[in-house]
């Protein structure tokens, strides 16, 4: 059986595309679309990936107008905190440690 082997695409609307990307190139170091084939794509590392879908009622993403919610992995999570807090972006560190890692969450508006 042939399998997804992580995710290509991320495709989501917004009120304003050009900012959160921007937003996204700045505090979490996606980079933005290319404009042209010589640019370089913003390219993830291998790891798992959870691909669930939930209830439509589910509390689990906050704000019940919230459509999706995505999980990045990152190499250091406490370095990824300081930097987001450092910019003055509120982020939560979830105390627990869970068996696939630790996680921090932040809404965006």
């Amino acid at each position: 059986m042939e399998t997804v082997s992580g995710i290509g695409g991320l495709f989501f609307r917004s009120k304003d595309p050009a900012g959160l990307a921007k937003w996204y190139a700045e505090h979490l170091g996606v980079l933005e679309v290319p404009t042209d084939y010589d640019q370089p794509v913003w390219t993830q590392g291998a790891g798992p990936t959870v691909f669930a879908p939930f209830p439509a009622d589910t509390d689990y993403f906050g704000d019940p107008g919230k459509q999706w919610m995505i999980n990045f992995r990152v190499n250091d999570l406490d370095a990824m905190v300081e930097q987001l807090r450092a910019a003055g972006i509120e982020v939560e560190v979830n105390p627990e440690v869970a068996p696939n890692g630790r996680f921090a969450q932040h809404l965006l508006i």
